[in-house]
């Protein structure tokens, strides 16, 4: 539905003035997809359910045209940066629906923050298939060197270059037996830092920065990936340097169902318990994460127990059948809860 009219806030003003200009801008192209949505509410539903964040506006919508006898809830699936438009953007939000459900308690957390208000609404983790039976991409069982696993589209939150720091710190103990997957967009854009800024002024990427730091041996870059499954398969650890102290995103328990530890940056433990599901970080730092990783290529027994307890976790917290049923009850519940 490209039509439908979504937008969601960004740590910059600028960025923040472009998204919701093109917003209005584009808004009057959705009329016919309200009048249409807006018709199935009044005719044929008892909830509508926003399944993003980025649809509070179009919930708000809504709400003006239906009145209190439709209910509407919503899914909060992504941390805000702290800034008055994501404070606009959940109070807004939290208004016009009737529920929130979060996919973490960090997410609760973040609109109890961003609001000053206690966040109304159910923490259901996401659903995630435990399948150990996918095929490894045939170039990645090829070769024998250990490999660390990462499947995100660069972004500076996302700490991807963090991955090029610790290879360099392998490096320099004369580890280049490790091999770095990389499956994404990795594309430098914006106002980087230092050597970062000066690739991405050149439209360069961040092969480029693992060139110039003297890594570019130790990595593979695959670019988009429709399906990572495969990559996650041909790798033994997902890296997950984060700077947003986010260690429960989608790449993570969908590499810790396929029985891969994850090592990642941040405090929140339901998913990455720290030297049991992976290894966790309160805080990034090169060397001790270079030797993380080492420690575990030379350990295939630990790798494994660690392995195996990631894919119980999940299966435990992320069971489609228990979670699809929380989700039942939940909207159950906002159906027959008078507004």
């Amino acid at each position: 539905m490209p039509e439908m009219p979504h937008v969601s806030s960004l740590p910059r003003l600028s960025r923040n003035i472009y998204a919701y200009g093109r917003f209005a801008w584009r808004w009057p192209a959705s009329r016919r997809f309200r009048h249409a949505l807006e018709t199935a509410a009044r005719e044929r539903f008892d909830v509508i359910h926003c399944n993003h964040e980025g649809l509070f506006l179009l919930a708000r919508w809504l709400r003006r045209r239906l009145g209190p006898s439709l209910k509407i809830t919503a899914h909060v699936r992504t941390h805000l940066p702290s800034t008055l438009f994501s404070r606009c953007q959940y109070r807004l939000l939290s208004a016009a629906a009737d529920g929130l459900v979060f996919i973490s308690e960090m997410e609760r957390d973040n609109v109890t923050q961003l609001t000053r208000k206690a966040a109304s609404g159910s923490v259901i983790y996401n659903i995630v298939r435990v399948d150990p039976a996918v095929e490894p991409l045939p170039e990645l069982a090829r070769d024998p060197r250990f490999k660390i696993a990462s499947v995100s589209n660069y972004a500076w939150l996302r700490g991807n270059d963090r991955l090029v720091e610790i290879a360099a710190a392998l490096a320099a103990r004369g580890r280049r037996d490790i091999l770095f997957v990389v499956a994404g967009r990795m594309n430098l854009a914006g106002n980087l830092p230092g050597d970062l800024g000066r690739i991405a002024r050149k439209s360069g990427s961040l092969a480029d920065y693992a060139r110039l730091r003297g890594v570019s041996d130790m990595f593979v870059f695959l670019g988009h990936v429709p399906d990572p499954a495969p990559v996650l398969a041909g790798c033994s650890i997902l890296a997950r340097p984060s700077r947003n102290n986010d260690p429960w995103g989608r790449e993570v328990i969908e590499a810790m169902a396929m029985g891969l530890p994850v090592v990642a940056i941040g405090t929140f433990d339901r998913f990455v318990e720290n030297d049991r599901t992976g290894i966790l970080f309160p805080e990034f730092n090169a060397g001790a994460m270079a030797s993380a990783l080492a420690d575990l290529a030379d350990d295939p027994a630990r790798l494994r127990t660690m392995g195996e307890a990631a894919q119980a976790q999940i299966g435990d917290l992320c069971a489609g059948a228990a979670r699809a049923a929380d989700l039942a009850r939940f909207w159950h519940a906002a159906a027959a809860t008078p507004r």
